[in-house]
């Protein structure tokens, strides 16, 4: 939409001629900037009552304005839609009647030296950048305005000279028309260098001339159109909703008359282009005779496509740039959210934890992993210790010492806890301020206090449950002894029942004691001597002679007497020994292990059964496992093995997995029993 200003931006047809007439003699100042304020910020700097300010949009609307008027000097915006400030300012200088008018760039676009030089490359005079100041811009004007007054003046004095010399050119304006042949002739020869079609046509239509040009455009001869109507080279008329005969005999003749307007054409082969045409209309002997200009715009369709593309793909490139900030901005909006609940959650979890460590019944302590101080206790340490943080850290020695079982204050100072590693409920004695030795179960725990690591030290005081237990260990040896006594009773009363009759017997009468009585009385009595020495196996006492060495060795050299004694019940025994570290081990007491275990399995399966021995590493610790595909031991008889005198079979002691668990509790190893209706696994785990 043009926007003109004149003045006080008067637009009405009659009042702007109105005003041209009384500012007739004012001097014109053409300012050109697509922005309104823009303008409106012009005319108030340089409003004066010297001056005829007209203010255009556009480089289109001033080259129009331009041809109308003559003015002092342009103000010309170098960024604008269309024409930019360079294009406009290249085709003033182009025309004959402008080129002399000065022009004074204003721009905001860049300083850039090659940005001014192109600027000056075309015609400007000066250069102002926005925002511009005021004052200096009017005495710039003003300047111009002075210099196009004396201007004016030479041209007056010119004016005079040429009403004297008017009459002579009335006089050669006879040879000129001599010349008019010699101009069609001119025109005729420039027509045929150009490269737009140009199409001469009459009011019905009819092509009367064409110039050599149409055969490159459309592929026609000249004589080929002579007398076609020209309808025949185009399709269409951009704008235009009639249809083609009706839009070429009457557009062509009104509507489209001096203006450039879009179309497309037809090439004798049917292709199809884009065109810019240019109609112009002149009478020759009262007979309409209308020039087309024809310009194929295929080229610059091409340009305009590919701005298009760039255009849509940076507006897409600036969508999908906003959306990824956008998102970015929610994100960011998510993760402040975020960091605010975790700091509240902390401020909370803090207050929980502070609750939790001052009341605890447990002694806690919070101490430094790098330097060793201590940074909190809580009150349960303070009364059950005595010591309190200040008095920690000024202390010289730890007062946290292991040694098991222990009251004696020189035998707890021989070794100290390491608390700086992770502990899980580790036996350690320790002494208070008052000198007391307590026992107590000590867990540690590595945590970070302001990017600092620490060690929580929970200690819990286990002095009257270890007295307590003691004491039900010891009530507990002392029931052991009296059914261990009764079964010795039991199973020594009879051998030596058996001796008894027979000495007895021999006392009476000694004939009666023969060699069968006496080897009878020798079995009986190896039978008792075989209780005792079991029973003695049992002793927690009993010196055991270890020795680093493989467990596999050992199992192997009893493989073929456990195989010889399956065989007699038609039973398998099967060997699975992986590669296993040496172990700490008395080679007879593990001989004696694995036989006890091997034959009860054996006992436990029927004809065809497979027992199987089987040797692996879980972890640091060597697992033996023992599996026999019995059919399992009842839930009631499990809680009863290992003590001693129990059996479930018709001849034996009772004391056989007895021994196996006094064997492996001097080993330092634990049995595990894993049964079901398919048999059952002796499982030994070894980690000295």
């Amino acid at each position: 939409m043009e926007t003109v200003i004149k003045s006080t931006i008067q637009q009405k047809n009659g009042i702007e001629k109105s005003n041209s007439e009384r500012t007739s003699k004012k001097i014109n100042i053409l300012m050109v900037d697509d922005h309104l304020e823009n303008l409106l910020a012009l005319e108030a700097v340089l409003s004066s009552s010297q001056y005829h300010l007209v203010g255009v949009n556009s480089g289109e609307e001033a080259l129009k304005y331009i041809l109308r008027e003559d003015f002092a000097l342009i103000l010309l915006d170098v960024q604008m839609p269309g024409l930019n400030g360079f294009e406009t300012a290249k085709l003033i200088r182009s025309r004959e009647r402008s080129k002399h008018i000065p022009i004074l760039f204003i721009t905001a676009i860049s300083q850039d030296m090659d940005h001014v030089l192109r600027g000056y490359s075309v015609g400007a005079i000066d250069y102002i950048f926005k925002p511009f100041h005021p004052e200096t811009l009017k005495r710039k004007v003003e300047q111009f305005v002075n210099i196009y007054k004396n201007h004016e003046k030479k041209i007056s004095k010119t004016e005079t000279k040429h009403t004297v010399e008017l009459e002579k050119v009335n006089k050669k304006l006879n040879r000129t028309n001599s010349s008019l042949r010699k101009m069609e002739a001119l025109t005729k020869a420039s027509s045929e260098v150009l490269f737009d079609t140009i199409v001469t046509f009459d009011g019905d239509g009819t092509i009367a001339a064409v110039n050599p040009a149409v055969k490159a455009m459309f592929g026609y001869k000249e004589e080929e159109l002579i007398g076609e109507s020209i309808i025949s080279l185009f399709s269409e008329i951009s704008g235009e909703k009639e249809s083609r005969t009706v839009l070429l005999e009457n557009s062509f003749k009104k509507s489209l008359i001096g203006k450039v307007i879009e179309a497309t054409a037809i090439r004798k082969n049917s292709s199809i282009f884009p065109c810019d045409l240019q109609i112009g209309e002149a009478i020759i002997e009262e007979e309409p005779i209308f020039v087309c200009s024809i310009r194929d715009v295929t080229e610059r369709k091409k340009i305009e496509e590919l701005k298009n593309q760039q255009v849509n793909d940076l507006e897409r490139l600036v969508k999908e740039r906003t959306a990824e900030l956008i998102l970015a901005n929610e994100k960011l909006k998510k993760e402040i959210e975020e960091r605010k609940k975790m700091s509240d959650f902390l401020a909370l979890s803090e207050e929980r934890f502070r609750k939790i460590f001052e009341s605890s019944p447990n002694l806690l302590a919070i101490r430094s992993k790098v330097d060793g101080k201590y940074f909190d206790v809580n009150s349960t340490w303070e009364n059950e210790i005595g010591y309190s943080v200040d008095e920690l850290n000024g202390h010289s020695n730890e007062l946290l010492y292991y040694a098991a079982d222990s009251s004696d204050k020189e035998k707890i100072k021989r070794k100290s806890v390491k608390i700086d590693d992770v502990l899980r409920n580790e036996k350690v004695s320790f002494e208070t301020k008052s000198g007391e030795v307590h026992q107590g179960l000590l867990s540690t725990e590595v945590i970070d206090i302001q990017s600092e690591p620490c060690i929580l030290i929970v200690l819990t005081d286990i002095t009257e449950r270890t007295h307590l237990e003691k004491e039900m260990s010891r009530l507990d040896r002392l029931n052991l002894i009296g059914e261990m006594a009764a079964g010795i009773a039991h199973e020594i009363r009879n051998p030596m029942t058996t001796v008894c009759g027979f000495l007895q017997m021999s006392k009476n009468n000694r004939e009666i004691l023969t060699a069968e009585h006496i080897d009878l009385m020798m079995k009986e009595l190896g039978r008792a001597n075989a209780i005792i020495t079991e029973f003695l196996n049992l002793a927690k006492n009993k010196v055991s002679d270890q020795s680093k060495q493989q467990l596999n060795p050992i199992i192997e050299s009893l493989f073929p007497l456990i195989q010889a004694e399956a065989m007699l019940s038609d039973k398998h025994v099967l060997l699975q020994l992986d590669k296993c570290p040496e172990l700490y081990l008395d080679e007879k007491e593990i001989r004696q292990l694995v036989l006890n275990l091997s034959l009860n399995g054996l006992d436990a399966m029927q004809s065809g059964g497979i027992l199987t021995i089987r040797t692996y590493c879980e972890q640091s610790a060597v697992i033996l496992e023992i599996i026999d595909t019995g059919s399992g031991i009842k839930q009631d008889i499990i809680e009863k093995i290992g003590t001693p005198f129990f059996t479930t079979k018709d001849e034996g002691t009772g004391l056989g997995l007895a021994i196996c668990y006094s064997v492996a509790e001097r080993h330092q190893a634990e049995i595990s029993i894993d049964t079901s209706s398919e048999g059952t696994t002796f499982k030994i785990r070894f980690t000295n």
